[in-house]
């Protein structure tokens, strides 16, 4: 179906990018909420390092399983009724949680905070039907800044926290989704494709054909991205408070305040790597986000080590480690990379499938999001089983070197490929992206996208 933004007033798109945004960032602190109150029930409750690392992962698992099929009825039903839903049930959740006692009440808790991880594939299917493919890199890229609500968690829950208990933080957070939901239900309207489908009377189509383009591999090459650029970020927007507090011996509210200074740069640099995936293309901002943080990972893996030289006068002792400023630096310019990232693998799925963004967009966010509940776990794992605190940047390094391959690999075989459509490198999708947005002709391209195997 083709889109209608062509006919829509500018107004109800800008209310919609920026509603979106906003509904988002609340629902994003409600979904890291454990990244705080993880620390405290982990004192409470005397819980070891992979029970930890459970606990702040489970959100994630929900909100990353959902995102499927929220998004399919995202495309079906509409993204302002879907994302309205999810707040809602968000609240519910978040506000049950100062209810829990013991471990399994609060992973029972955690599943349903997870809810509130699911508005992103909403978001991203509901912003990308106001804009043409020319710049929804950049507003994708603006919704997806709504990941600094984990800054605003780290920034707020730990003084609440102090002030009125850990109770008192899922209330207030419950409150706040419900206010967002209704702000948002007031300010929005439905997409233009939606009300052009209504207007017609022609009904959504079937799960089925929504499901259709997962059949490519080059979705899940996708995906692969998305698992490091975002689930990477949110696993360690959830681990560096207790990385903080482990390795340099922080209190809970220093460590969430340096935790919001990873996480605000790598949310609001997503704006950046949005625009520039408009300006120069999707595939040269994931060689500069996967470089990036290849490097970053590497010099972040290498663990706190004593050397001892045989001296002419006796040994020599020295140490090589990672200090205090190096690590903060190190670790935002990793969350910058990242950013850029996570806005370029969105600009990717509007030009290649624009009419299954929703199904597309979220399996790519559940994998991503299933980065977030797994890394967490791993991170644990690695510290109980290796005893290393570098290790979680060691399986980072792991997973960025693999991508980075894939990639370069898929890009060669691409530019070389003899499908019809595809003459070279410059008629790919994103290459007419760009040249629409420069107002040059483009070559039409298979609705199905790329041929499987790329």
């Amino acid at each position: 179906m083709e889109s209608q933004v062509g006919t829509i007033r500018k107004g109800d798109r800008s209310r919609a990018l920026w509603s979106s945004t906003a509904a988002f960032t609340v629902c994003f602190a409600a979904w890291t909420i454990f990244s705080i109150l993880g620390v405290q029930v982990k004192r409470d409750l005397g819980l070891n390092d992979f029970q930890f690392g459970l606990l702040v992962g489970t959100p994630i698992l929900t909100g990353s399983l959902i995102r499927l099929m929220l998004g399919i009825w995202a495309d079906q039903y509409g993204g302002r009724i879907v994302f309205t839903g999810v707040m809602l049930a968000a609240a519910v959740a978040t506000f049950l949680l100062s209810y829990a006692y013991d471990y399994t009440t609060f992973l029972l808790a955690a599943l349903g905070v997870g809810i509130a991880g699911g508005s992103f594939s909403v978001g991203i299917a509901y912003v990308s039907k106001w804009y043409p493919k020319e710049k929804q890199g950049t507003a994708l890229g603006i919704f997806g800044a709504g990941n600094v609500g984990s800054a605003v968690t780290k920034f707020l829950a730990p003084v609440v926290m102090v002030s009125l208990g850990w109770q008192a933080v899922a209330q207030l957070w419950a409150v706040g989704l419900v206010v967002m939901a209704v702000v948002f239900w007031l300010t929005t309207s439905d997409d233009p494709d939606l009300a052009a489908r209504r207007a017609r009377g022609v009904q959504p189509e079937s799960f089925a054909a929504m499901m259709a383009p997962l059949a490519n591999i080059q979705v899940w090459r996708f995906s692969l991205y998305y698992f490091f650029v975002f689930g990477g970020f949110v696993a360690l927007a959830l681990w560096l408070p207790r990385y903080y507090v482990g390795v340099y011996g922080l209190d809970i509210v220093t460590a969430g305040m340096l935790g919001a200074a990873y996480s605000i740069p790598g949310s609001l640099f997503r704006v950046l790597g949005g625009t520039l995936s408009d300006r120069y293309g999707a595939r040269a901002v994931m060689y500069w986000t996967f470089i990036g943080s290849v490097i970053c990972t590497f010099l972040l893996s290498y663990p706190a080590t004593s050397y001892v030289v045989k001296g002419i006068r006796g040994p020599i002792e020295f140490e090589i480690a990672i200090g205090f400023i190096p690590f903060m630096l190190l670790t935002m310019a990793l969350g910058f990379f990242m950013s850029l990232g996570k806005a370029a693998v969105y600009k990717h799925i509007p030009v290649y499938y624009p009419g299954r963004v929703g199904s597309v967009g979220g399996v790519v966010g559940l994998i991503g999001g299933l980065g977030g509940f797994v890394l967490p776990i791993a991170f644990g794992a690695a510290n109980d089983l290796i005893g290393v605190w570098t290790s979680c940047f060691m399986l980072l390094f792991v997973v960025v070197t693999a991508s980075l391959i894939w990639m370069h690999v898929a890009i060669r075989r691409m530019e070389t490929a003899k499908h019809p459509a595809l003459r070279g490198p410059q008629d790919l999708p994103e290459a007419q992206a760009l040249a629409a947005a420069a107002g040059a002709p483009t070559a039409t391209l298979p609705k199905g996208g790329l041929v499987a195997g790329e």
